[in-house]
């Protein structure tokens, strides 16, 4: 029997400083930091095993790989791989589930203190020379909201909802989780969609982006929400339409919005959220809320696991 060869075709996803755990069975491993579309054929040749988190992975790309028996992705999201395709030639495909619970609803969190209490606005103050212009102690060019007693809106109630439910309850936040849009009645504990956007301070997107949720938050929602509301997307780029929320902020019709997600990633100034990242109601960052270390070292375990499991015979976090 031939030693089972695993390729990780984008290393690079996953910072340097995390050790991935070794598979228990004998196996050779090859990494590889990135992988064009056009090398993936070359570079799976002989695999058994792939581990990707964002290189697509199409019926053109895998056909002829009889050996390929398992995608392994080190992410949650699997719309990079063609699962008709692994269904109907027996690839298995395993993804990564509720390692992030923790560290979204934290990096969701900070975005709304530092939004609330336009931490960003006053350091451009300060770095603009607006403290020793106003000669006192403390000056006021933004107001200073508290989180406590806010209400949030959140969209999506899986893990990641749930988690930032209970995080921001602990930080004295009114919780309200939004029905699905357009949906004609109501689950228990939830309320119509349009009402949480009525009357949140805070919107927080914690739902998959598919054909009914793109461009979920666009500029019909935009224009129901409070003017002293702000907007969280840590869920996916395509949930809010970038254009609108940019003309959303410029117009003062929301206070504030924040980002870890983009439509294109990496987003490039042709973004308007990239070619407005100076507005001082505004927070961007790279796609890292998933990120922190110990959310990385629960991924490499519920990966390795995942590898692990496929050999002996189980289905754990099976897609397909």
């Amino acid at each position: 029997m031939t030693t089972p060869k695993i390729v990780f075709l984008d290393r690079i996803t996953i910072p340097e400083h995390v050790n991935i755990p070794s598979p228990s069975f004998d196996h050779e491993w090859i990494n590889y930091d990135l992988t064009s579309p056009d090398q993936v054929a070359e570079r799976i040749k002989d695999a058994d095993i792939i581990v990707t988190n964002k290189v697509p992975l199409n019926a053109e790309t895998l056909a002829g790989h009889e050996k390929l028996k398992l995608i392994a992705l080190t992410a949650t999201g699997f719309n990079n791989v063609d699962t008709a395709y692994c269904r109907a030639n027996n690839i298995a495909v395993t993804n990564i589930r509720g390692y992030a619970t923790q560290s979204v609803p934290e990096h969701a969190m900070a975005m709304i203190f530092t939004l609330m209490r336009n931490l960003r606005g006053y350091q451009q103050d300060i770095e603009a020379g607006e403290w020793l212009r106003q000669g006192l102690f403390c000056f006021f060019t933004h107001p200073v909201k508290d989180i406590a007693g806010a209400t949030i809106g959140l969209v999506g109630s899986g893990a990641l909802g749930q988690a930032m439910a209970e995080l921001a309850r602990a930080v004295g936040m009114n919780v309200i989780f939004a029905e699905r849009k357009g949906a004609k009645d109501c689950r228990e504990g939830y309320l119509p969609f349009e009402e949480v956007l009525a009357v949140a301070d805070v919107i927080s997107l914690h739902c998959p982006l598919n054909d009914d949720t793109c461009d979920l938050i666009a500029e019909p929602e935009l224009k129901a929400m409070k003017s002293s509301a702000i907007v969280i997307n840590t869920g996916r780029g395509g949930l809010v339409n970038e254009l609108a929320l940019v003309e959303a902020l410029t117009r003062g019709e929301i206070a504030g919005a924040a980002t870890d997600v983009f439509t294109q990633e990496p987003a490039d100034k042709s973004n308007p959220l990239i070619a407005n990242a100076g507005l001082p109601n505004l927070i961007l960052t790279p796609h890292i809320a998933w990120g922190s270390d110990s959310a990385l070292e629960k991924l490499v375990k519920i990966l390795t696991n995942n590898i692990d499991a496929f050999q002996r015979g189980e289905a754990l976090n099976r897609v397909v």
